[in-house]
């Protein structure tokens, strides 16, 4: 007996927002399979106004209004059953996050819950984590979003710490992260992963996925930190319009991949890291398991 529930994601980051819709396909005595049905991006750059101006402009705020009624009327044609959607660094530091949250409960039924970043850092690492983590090897997992970051160290398969810093792409596009952050950033790894012999690295988050795709490798082989150098630098050399072109970058993606990629590369030397894993995972995937599961 197969039984198929229909539940349904919104993550509204600081660079753009996703509708992830996913089949759970139900079978005695099996675990539950998690099927993408549908995956919806829009780019709207929420933290580009909230990082510079402290809160979302009135125009971000319309286009949110009508993403959010698109995502509606797309969960009503795949009859969702359930759904959770869940904004993060942008919107948790807005001033007008309250305002926001209630015109579009009221202008589009949708409910959003701003999440804190520890949260976060929890609901990705409930996504399908265990498939890639074995009990015997300690992870640094780096989820890079546009306004903050979210670290955690896996040992024996649990969790054991986890941290989220305010440095994002579109914040460091903006100049609007310090050397104190990274300073604080590179001690709170070296600390952490001081303990342990050798750490492996598994990244999460649409560049990490897109500079992934760029290398060809198939997706149970591990880029190396001279892979990722190698790329930093290409994509260093060219212009944000060559980026486009030639690598059919999205636009929305051309400027930020520079700066995720520096994340990244700086968290695998600070780690001592050797490979970096990128499972095609990201919160999306996280809610609608943790929805599943009861965590949230």
């Amino acid at each position: 007996m197969i039984t198929i529930k229909r539940y349904a994601a919104i993550d509204i980051g600081s660079n753009a927002m996703r509708l992830l819709i996913s089949n759970i396909v139900e079978q005695d005595g099996k675990e539950p399979q998690f099927n993408k049905s549908s995956l919806v991006r829009v780019p709207i750059r929420l933290g580009q106004d909230v990082f510079t101006i402290g809160e979302i402009s009135d125009e971000n705020i319309n286009r949110m209004i009508d993403a959010m009624k698109a995502f509606k009327l797309l969960m009503n044609i795949h009859k969702v059953e359930r759904y959770k959607a869940c904004a993060t660094s942008a919107m948790r530091e807005a001033d007008n996050n309250t305002e926001i949250v209630e015109i579009i409960q009221q202008q589009a039924d949708v409910k959003i819950d701003i999440i804190e970043g520890k949260k976060e850092a929890a609901i990705i690492a409930s996504s399908d984590l265990k498939d890639y983590i074995s009990t015997d090897k300690t992870y640094l997992y780096v989820d890079v979003g546009g306004g903050s970051t979210e670290f955690s160290i896996f040992d024996n398969g649990k969790i054991i710490a986890s941290k989220s810093f305010k440095n994002g792409t579109v914040r460091m596009l903006h100049n609007m992260v310090n050397e104190v952050v990274w300073t604080e950033i590179e001690k709170w790894i070296k600390i952490q992963v001081e303990p342990f012999d050798s750490i492996t690295m598994i990244g999460s988050g649409g560049n990490i996925n897109k500079l992934f795709k760029m290398t060809g490798k198939q997706q149970d082989k591990p880029l190396s930190y001279l892979n990722l150098n190698a790329l930093y630098t290409m994509l260093n050399n060219m212009t944000y319009e060559q980026r486009i072109s030639e690598l059919a970058l999205n636009p929305d993606r051309a400027d930020v991949i520079i700066p995720a990629t520096k994340i990244y590369l700086n968290a695998m030397k600070w780690s001592g890291a050797r490979h970096l894993y990128v499972p095609k995972i990201g919160l999306s995937d996280g809610i609608v398991k943790a929805m599943y599961y009861g965590k949230i």
